[in-house]
């Protein structure tokens, strides 16, 4: 399913904040991150973004003038919600809904992607699954439909993204991986390996593709809340709020804002490396 709202910016006077210490016109192409070489913005992809750090990242990047991409499996008034919010940053917005952990599925929302934009240069593969499931127990369907969320949707879609990015001298790849991958967690054996793959990825991508222009970096959270979450009702997110070094835990806007700076021009010399963002957790 497809919505797009499309703008003509450059008939607009109109002026954004970006929050690297500079202002950009959007009528000036020559200037910060917001250059692209078939749109007058960068454009991003993040995948799982009807809800929670997914929802909060995609709204960061229109913030500060990206095109955005929202996609969900499921929940499309969701999704049709935050690009309505996208929108309201004066930049576009395509709803591409599908699922990522699906070959087919991930080749159709890139290819809805490059059909309305022409070239998707910000990939922020969000989306995952983190069931517990004992390792003696786990079908071999299980495992499978995990690590293809958990991994393999990241492997499509760079291969579907990366050669617009090639092509213009200019992208970001930016995965996920976590402490179920980094501690090994009893019950997380699945999502452990796709995340430890993803981290892998990530680097050989960082080394393959870094002279083309274009940078692969992860990001570990930790603890983020969801949104509504209630920690005063929850034993667990209070013992882990108390052993928290920054005595707060998590919330969707930290890893928005962990990703806008990946994304950034002033990231660019920022490749192959993972952004741990948990307040000070040391493992």
């Amino acid at each position: 399913m497809i919505s797009l709202g499309l703008s003509v910016f450059r008939e607009r006077q109109a002026t954004i904040d970006v929050d690297f210490g500079f202002r950009e016109d959007v009528n000036d192409l020559h200037k910060g991150w917001l250059m692209n070489k078939k749109t007058d913005r960068h454009v991003a992809l993040v995948t799982g973004s009807g809800r929670n750090a997914g929802r909060a990242t995609a709204i960061e990047l229109a913030k500060r003038g990206c095109h955005v991409v929202i996609n969900g499996s499921s929940n499309q008034a969701a999704c049709e919600a935050v690009a309505d919010e996208v929108r309201q940053n004066g930049v576009d917005a395509l709803v591409a809904m599908g699922d990522v952990g699906d070959p087919e599925g991930a080749a159709a929302i890139a290819e809805q992607a490059l059909e309305a934009f022409g070239v998707v240069d910000i990939l922020v593969n969000n989306a995952a699954i983190r069931p517990s499931v004992d390792f003696l127990e786990v079908s071999e369907a299980q495992w499978d439909r995990i690590f293809n969320i958990d991994f393999k949707a990241s492997f499509w879609l760079s291969r579907a993204l990366l050669p617009g990015m090639i092509e213009q001298g200019w992208g970001r790849v930016i995965n996920f991986t976590g402490k179920n991958a980094q501690e090994g967690y009893a019950g997380k054996s699945p999502v452990a390996v796709a995340k430890h793959a993803a981290w892998g990825l990530t680097k050989s991508l960082a080394r393959e593709f870094g002279p083309r222009g274009v940078t692969a970096n992860i990001i570990s959270p930790g603890t983020i809340t969801d949104d509504g979450a209630d920690i005063e009702a929850d034993s667990r997110l209070q013992a882990l709020l108390a052993a928290n070094p920054s005595g707060r835990l998590g919330v969707p806007q930290d890893i928005a804002t962990a990703v806008a700076f990946l994304a950034s021009e002033e990231a660019g010399f920022i490749n192959g490396q993972m952004l741990q963002v948990n307040g000070g957790v040391v493992s």
